[in-house]
């Protein structure tokens, strides 16, 4: 004879399946996950700041001055963007050459370090181009109000 709670009864879930998204047996974060004394914490925050890949972009072709970089990075203020070369220089992406010339002159040119992170740079352009629609969308319906 079976009553109504044999009918409800579940198998208790299996130990060896976890779902990742039940809190219940997600694994905790690691307290030095983004570590600032690890190599790799530094790098992504210069990759992925506001400018770098912009002028990752305009050196693609070869070696600009900084007046020909000012022409497509205007949005930028020349003490940002001379912050942002110096800081990619430093980093290796890119190096700095100043000619001994009547007219002083100095040029910029992406390092080979710099040239790598131009197929990163297109996935992002391409995953950008792919889920822009979505992006749009989330914007548009987003509430900032909203829980």
């Amino acid at each position: 004879m079976t009553d109504a709670t044999d009918a409800v009864r579940q198998e208790p879930p299996d130990p060896a399946v976890r779902d990742p998204l039940d809190p219940a047996v997600r694994d905790p974060l690691d307290p030095d996950m983004f570590d600032p004394v690890c190599p790799s914490s530094a790098m992504p925050f210069r990759v992925g700041d506001k400018w770098t890949g912009m002028v990752v972009r305009c050196l693609e072709g070869g070696p600009r001055r900084f007046t020909e970089l000012r022409t497509p990075l205007k949005a930028v203020t020349p003490k940002v963007l001379s912050e942002t070369l110096r800081a990619m220089q430093r980093d290796g992406l890119l190096t700095r050459t100043a000619y001994d010339e009547n007219s002083p002159r100095v040029e910029y040119a992406l390092t080979p370090l710099g040239r790598s992170l131009l197929p990163l740079l297109d996935a992002a352009r391409a995953w950008s181009e792919t889920h822009l629609p979505h992006l749009l969308a989330a914007r548009r319906d987003h509430r900032p109000d909203a829980p």
